[in-house]
């Protein structure tokens, strides 16, 4: 069920791109484990034969694709302040987060932008609350696009060195496969979370309705 030729050629370095985009672009990508996905894509460019990129071409394009991410995360922040944080997909990352990019902001400033690169789900609310907040422009990009190159490039080129040693290139369609299960699995899950939470939502609500005036 599983064809790994397959599913690299379906996923490819467009699929890659995207999902580092969507994870700071339009914030449905938080389900999604980008430091697992950069990783994965180093590993796969160490073999000639399923690399879905030269190694060069990843270092460029991902950090610029999680860049232009930061930048629309940004400018939706900007764009609409703090009524974008009451957004249906702000509710499903969940408040915890939204504190914990705030409480990162009030103690390193700027400088959060950076380091929130390498923090799941937190680099996803980063920009939006850089935006709200109205960080200077120019502040935000430069520390976008250090972290972005820093993380982007840096987890790939490790995925990579790693992908040359020799257990790995024998074993290398499990690592892929548990790469790309990395990223469906936590999706199937919040999916099924959040159908489970509309269903109770839904019978709370019928209950309210049935109640005596």
């Amino acid at each position: 069920m599983f064809d790994v030729d397959s599913l690299l050629t379906t996923f490819g370095l467009v699929g890659v791109l995207a999902v580092i985009f969507m994870e700071t672009g339009i914030l449905i990508g938080f389900i999604f484990p980008g430091d697992t996905l950069l990783f994965t894509a180093g590993i796969m460019s160490a073999s000639a034969d399923r690399a879905i990129a030269p190694l060069w071409v990843l270092m460029v394009l991902i950090p610029v694709a999680a860049a232009l991410g930061d930048q629309l995360g940004y400018l939706i922040g900007r764009r609409y302040g703090p009524p974008a944080l009451q957004s249906r997909v702000l509710n499903w990352i969940g408040p915890e987060a939204v504190a914990k990019t705030e409480a990162f902001f009030d103690r390193y400033g700027p400088v959060t932008v950076m380091f929130a690169r390498f923090i799941a789900v937190v680099r996803t609310v980063t920009p939006l609350v850089a935006g709200i907040a109205k960080m200077k422009h120019s502040v935000f990009t430069l520390w976008s696009v250090l972290g972005c190159v820093i993380w982007g490039a840096g987890i790939t080129l490790l995925g990579y060195l790693l992908g040359g040693i020799p257990v790995i290139q024998k074993y290398l369609d499990v690592f892929i496969l548990l790469g790309v299960a990395s990223v469906l699995i936590p999706l199937i899950i919040k999916i099924v979370r959040l159908r489970l939470a509309a269903r109770k939502h839904d019978g709370t609500v019928d209950e309210g309705d049935d109640s005596p005036a």
